[in-house]
């Protein structure tokens, strides 16, 4: 080879070893208070390196069979109304974090929202009406505030299995209001059946798979939990051609985190900050060099670090805890 073509070659090649890693969506999702927020509240939320943050309004229901959802009302806390979200981006606004607007649903007593099931046709219009006022008020928001994202729905698999038709009309009465991307938030057992992905920009996922058994699971066991899923979870970017986003992420700081990590009753209660370090390294380690991954959001994050979490704490936030250093870490890694 010429000695020029060698320094092009070589040259070439140190384009390429220096070509920047995609930058992800480092997201926390911020919890909705009963106050108003200001700038120490973003503070912790720049120190962790996160660019994005969930903001999530909320609407009430009675019942897994009740069909009226109760939003945007002054007995609801600030931070899960239309202005206190108004206010919550504003304030994110300020230290250049970008927006997802994801509008949930809280059933009386906590129970699964996937399993809202309306037992007859005048009630699951009821439903589709008052679903429809919901979140077209956050789509609307997500307009005036040229919100990033948004998030049509959280966890809701038995309203989508029992009503497509609606909602294909609805992501149009959405896409009328909102020109920003669009995603949807699936459990972690549902996305592979939701029917309207081709007609989103992201999958996405609440990602709460099980990865080990073990009461402090490792890194290795949690590698080797995920290699199934993640074959799952591949497929489906490539046959819907779009990228995967966890719309959440994270496990508790308990003991058997790994095993179902969507449990969040109390009765889980013993302490083990290794066990939720150990299972967030090996999420970060399998997904955020994918280039077919997009990001995602840490569930959960609250407004008043300080008094937030802590070593005693057995619950999800990450805060004033190990893990909370390694996403610092993780999302300075691929910061934009």
């Amino acid at each position: 080879m010429k000695p020029f073509k060698y320094l092009f070659f070589l040259s070439v090649l140190a384009i390429q070893s220096c070509k920047p890693q995609t930058a992800k969506i480092n997201g926390v999702s911020f919890v909705a208070s009963r106050d108003a927020i200001n700038d120490a509240h973003i503070k912790p939320v720049v120190h962790v390196n996160a660019n994005y943050a969930a903001v999530m309004p909320f609407g009430f229901i009675k019942n897994l069979e009740h069909p009226e959802i109760i939003h945007n009302t002054d007995r609801q806390w600030f931070g899960e109304t239309r202005n206190g979200a108004q206010q919550y981006i504003q304030e994110l606004r300020k230290q250049q974090i970008k927006i997802m607007i994801k509008p949930q649903i809280w059933v009386w007593r906590g129970e699964f929202t996937g399993f809202i099931e309306m037992k007859n046709e005048a009630d699951w219009k009821t439903l589709e009406a008052s679903y429809t006022s919901f979140i077209l008020e956050y789509a609307d928001l997500a307009n005036e505030v040229e919100a990033e994202l948004f998030c049509i729905g959280t966890e809701l698999e038995k309203f989508i299995e029992n009503r497509p038709e609606f909602w294909n009309a609805l992501i149009k009465k959405i896409k009328a209001k909102y020109n920003g991307k669009l995603t949807y938030a699936a459990n972690w057992d549902e996305f592979k059946r939701t029917p309207f992905w081709s007609e989103l920009d992201y999958i996405g996922v609440d990602a709460y798979f099980p990865v080990s058994d073990s009461k402090t699971p490792t890194v290795k066991e949690c590698l080797e939990g995920w290699k199934t899923h993640k074959q799952v979870i591949y497929n489906m970017s490539q046959k819907h051609d779009k990228p995967i986003l966890f719309t959440e992420y994270g496990y508790r700081s308990v003991d058997y985190s790994g095993k179902k990590p969507w449990v969040s009753d109390r009765s889980m209660n013993q302490v083990n900050l290794e066990a939720q370090t150990n299972t967030t390294q090996a999420l970060f380690e399998t997904f955020w060099k994918e280039d077919w991954f997009a990001g995602g959001f840490i569930w959960k994050w609250f407004h008043n670090h300080e008094n937030a979490g802590g070593k005693d704490d057995f619950m999800f936030t990450p805060q004033n805890k190990p893990v909370e250093a390694l996403i610092r870490k993780q999302y300075k890694s691929l910061l934009e």
